[in-house]
């Protein structure tokens, strides 16, 4: 199943289910996170729970996308409770990659660099027996609900940015129930947008080259993932195709289990607050930066994953600067 929230022409939000070319309103609720709630509540699992409300009206998808009438699958009505996050070095070709950005001069040609010991500990101890814990991957926090684009939205270039490159990847996105435990409601494709060349200089910036906004969607796919998946990330620039490359994801080509990426964001008990939305990134292998490819404002990305229905699609914009040096005010 892939489900989608969308906007009517007056405004109203809406949830549908994706039947082709025509997206279905699920009847008697606005919110996937509504709908996962009284899931949650009532003990059943989402597909269940749309099933017992039924579908209404048929919408043109097609439609809903060329208008920006699709929102994000999951969202909170106040963005404070949405917390954005990531794992990275999680993928087989993911490590190869990195190195190349954080590759510092050794005078032992045999020395580890910081990324390539994750990754080697990854892939030794990321996918532990059922019910055991593996070792931690590299985490790290992007933002709250406000960093997020919806599909076919423009992801913000800030002003102090030195770029703004795609990252294509499978996102997890949950809702922290009554009980404070976290409820998986499904996946998405997400393009989790990074600056990578503030993150090449030192790696000790890669906290701030992730504080930038995000995009997922457009459809939330609800239920297990093949073990392999492979999609298409490209760049176009004045209706041009400059870059593409398949990108690999799903259990298969993964160096760390979900269930252990999982637990390692959600062990935090200030993460379990209930009601909250997380969106997590499980990170990616493939990027256009490492190919030498600077995007600029105004190229159209495009992330595409047959599984996952339509693709997420982003322009690059530009942003204002919203503050300035000496701007604290004093009381």
């Amino acid at each position: 199943m892939r489900i989608v929230q969308f906007q009517t022409d007056n405004g109203d939000r809406r949830v549908g289910c994706v039947e082709g070319f025509q997206v279905r309103e699920v009847a008697g609720v606005g919110s996937v996170r509504e709908l996962a709630l009284v899931a949650i509540e009532q003990g059943t699992d989402l597909a269940a729970q749309v099933a017992r409300l039924g579908l209404g009206a048929a919408f043109d998808y097609r439609q809903l996308l060329d208008q920006g009438r699709i929102l994000p699958p999951l969202d909170h009505p106040d963005t404070a409770h949405v917390l954005v996050t990531g794992t990275g070095l999680t993928h087989l070709g993911s490590a190869a990659t990195r190195d190349k950005m954080h590759q510092q001069a050794a005078s032992d040609e045999g020395a580890l660099t910081d990324s390539m010991k994750v990754f080697k500990w990854g892939v030794e101890g990321g996918k532990p027996p059922a019910g055991q814990v593996g070792v931690q991957p590299e985490w790290f926090y992007k933002g709250d609900g406000g960093i997020v684009v919806r599909p076919g939205g423009a992801l913000p270039l800030p002003p102090f940015a030195e770029d703004g490159g795609e990252e294509p990847e499978l996102a997890g996105l949950y809702v922290i129930g009554p009980d404070h435990r976290p409820y998986r409601v499904g996946y998405a494709v997400g393009n989790e947008f990074s600056d990578h060349v503030m993150e090449r200089r030192n790696y000790l910036y890669l906290a701030h080259s992730k504080l930038r906004a995000c995009s997922y969607g457009p459809e939330l796919r609800v239920g297990a993932l093949p073990e392999h998946l492979e999609g298409t990330s490209r760049i176009l620039r004045d209706g041009q195709v400059i870059w593409e490359k398949p990108f690999l994801s799903g259990a298969a080509n993964m160096c760390h289990s979900f269930a252990n990426l999982e637990y390692h964001h959600f062990k935090y008990a200030q993460f379990l607050r209930p009601g909250d939305v997380h969106v997590h990134f499980f990170g990616t292998a493939t990027l256009s930066f490492a190919d030498g490819i600077s995007a600029q404002p105004g190229d159209r990305f495009e992330v595409s994953l047959a599984e996952f229905g339509e693709p997420l699609v982003n322009s690059l914009g530009t942003a204002e600067a919203v503050f300035e040096m000496g701007g604290v005010g004093v009381l």
